[in-house]
């Protein structure tokens, strides 16, 4: 049996709302994969840093501040500088469609979801992604 598909989750910058990412992580878990959750007010340092401590595939971030245009392009940079290519970082919250769209093509997001999204689409994304069957 193959090993569960490991996810951190992670709500950075100064937003303090943590319901959303706390109902993802739920869904992951219930999903099978392993979650680890890091909770509020992370810097792209910690995240990344975290990332590579717990050696997971997915990085699934939380925001609903409006910062994602200066948060994910240094989080992705990080990624890049420590060689964690291989991570597929996926994006959530309010995220305004033109931003989506420069986050996945000039920064190499993998996807963004913006509320409403569904649970199931996530996982099946996250199983896709990481080469594992539903």
């Amino acid at each position: 049996m193959a090993s569960p598909i490991r996810v951190l989750v992670a709500k950075p910058g100064l937003d303090g709302h943590d319901r959303g990412a706390k109902v993802i992580a739920r869904a992951l878990r219930d999903a099978g994969m392993e979650v680890i959750y890091t909770g509020l007010r992370q810097t792209p340092e910690m995240i990344v840093n975290a990332a590579l401590q717990e050696d997971v595939q997915v990085i699934g971030l939380s925001i609903l501040s409006g910062a994602h245009n200066a948060i994910v392009p240094r989080l992705m940079e990080l990624l890049r500088d420590k060689d964690m290519r291989d991570v597929a970082v996926i994006v959530g919250g309010i995220i305004p469609d033109e931003d989506a769209g420069e986050l996945k093509k000039k920064h190499g997001v993998a996807a963004v979801y913006q509320p409403g999204a569904s649970l199931d689409e996530i996982v099946e994304f996250i199983r896709s992604r990481a080469g594992q069957p539903a």
